[in-house]
């Protein structure tokens, strides 16, 4: 599909309706800014501009980088492979704890200095052997039509793409954000309503009305991550009711991931996460029913590695985003009990490593 061009970098959204005072509303979120020609929506990227809203960042990036798939984090999807990296700016929602701030938070003529069409970045992957391109750093959401192009250029190459997102997108954006994605790890940043208000300036239930329909509805590989934030979301009772929530709602196959806060933007006065307080949640999430729950941001071989849910046999020894023994089989089961491991896998895992390799990528097809 070929979008509308308004100007260089710029592309009309498909995702917003016109009001009857003449102002438009962007659709893609459920923030819905509303916005007289001129003014840009709450995530600085998307503008009211000539009677329409675009995206006045696609194709522009912060740069490219070939990173372990593990650290988007996803653990089972191609294990050990090499995904190639890449944000925008803007940000829908407003954490106050954000850890890519500098990037989320930024205005768009800061920090995009990197340009490359779709195909581009689609070749780029296929040179450097990345099994998949991830639209991570900040919410791919926010750059939808980027995102999309993206994904629809590298499948016609056969590689994978993966949105790492807050998943705070309107229900009639999800289909067609979502239908050219293969994996996602979507960030539950909480389990209560006050955090999400106070703490993202969102809502918790689009985000679990996300979750659900990629969960039910779709055939994308789903894993979360929740960052745990000492006496804000991480309670006894709440990591209870997420797990609880998880397990029920989306199924104990779908892998989650606990991660350790450290002091950043606005909440430089909490303190990091505890390592106790991170083997507590692990431990509540497994006794919940679900079957894959790591630690992230902590040093932790045995919160991070895979092991098989039937007979507890180690399937994927992981240091870090460094991987050891495989008890996987060719088929991506057990080969000790032949139990299928949830997830997507090659016949054999990558060997991308712990590395991180910054790539240029020219913006010709």
């Amino acid at each position: 599909m070929e979008r509308k061009q308004v100007v260089p970098f710029c592309v009309a959204s498909e995702h917003s309706s016109r009001l009857p005072d003449g102002r438009l509303r962007c659709d893609v979120c459920p923030r819905a800014c509303t916005l007289h020609d001129g003014q840009r929506a709450f995530c600085f990227v998307r503008e009211a501009r000539g009677g329409e809203v675009v995206l006045t960042s696609y194709g522009l990036s912060t740069g490219f980088c070939i990173d372990p798939i593990e650290k988007k984090p996803l653990y089972h999807f191609y294990p050990g492979s090499a995904v190639l990296s890449f944000g925008t700016a803007g940000c829908n929602l407003g954490c106050r704890f954000c850890q890519n701030w500098d990037i989320s938070k930024a205005q768009s003529t800061a920090r995009l200095s990197s340009a490359a069409s779709p195909h581009a970045i689609a070749k780029a992957a296929l040179a450097h052997d990345c099994t998949s391109v991830a639209f991570t750093y900040n919410d791919p959401v926010v750059f939808y039509e980027y995102a999309v192009d993206t994904a629809l250029a590298c499948h016609e190459r056969g590689v994978k793409t993966v949105a790492v997102t807050a998943g705070y997108i309107a229900a009639a954006a999800r289909p067609g954000f979502f239908a050219p994605m293969d994996a996602a790890n979507v960030d539950l940043k909480a389990f209560s309503e006050r955090f999400y208000t106070a703490l993202c300036l969102g809502h918790l239930e689009p985000v679990k009305e996300t979750l659900v329909y990629l969960a039910r509805e779709t055939p994308v590989w789903l894993e979360l991550t929740t960052l745990l934030l000492p006496g804000e979301n991480d309670s006894e009772a709440e990591i209870a009711a997420l797990c609880e929530w998880v397990a029920s709602a989306l199924g104990p196959n779908v892998p989650l991931h606990f991660s350790a806060f450290h002091p950043d933007f606005k909440m430089l006065d909490l303190p990091p996460t505890t390592f106790a307080v991170l083997q507590r949640a692990r431990a509540q999430a497994r006794a919940a029913g679900l079957h894959h729950v790591y630690t992230g941001n902590v040093h932790d071989p045995a919160g991070q590695s895979t092991v098989c849910a039937t007979c507890a046999a180690m399937l994927i020894e992981r240091d870090g985003y460094a991987l050891g023994h495989c008890g996987l089989d060719r088929a991506g089961a057990c080969a000790t009990c032949g139990a299928p491991l949830a997830g997507r896998f090659a016949p054999q895992l990558g060997t991308w490593g712990a590395r991180r390799e910054p790539v240029h990528i020219g913006n010709g097809d």
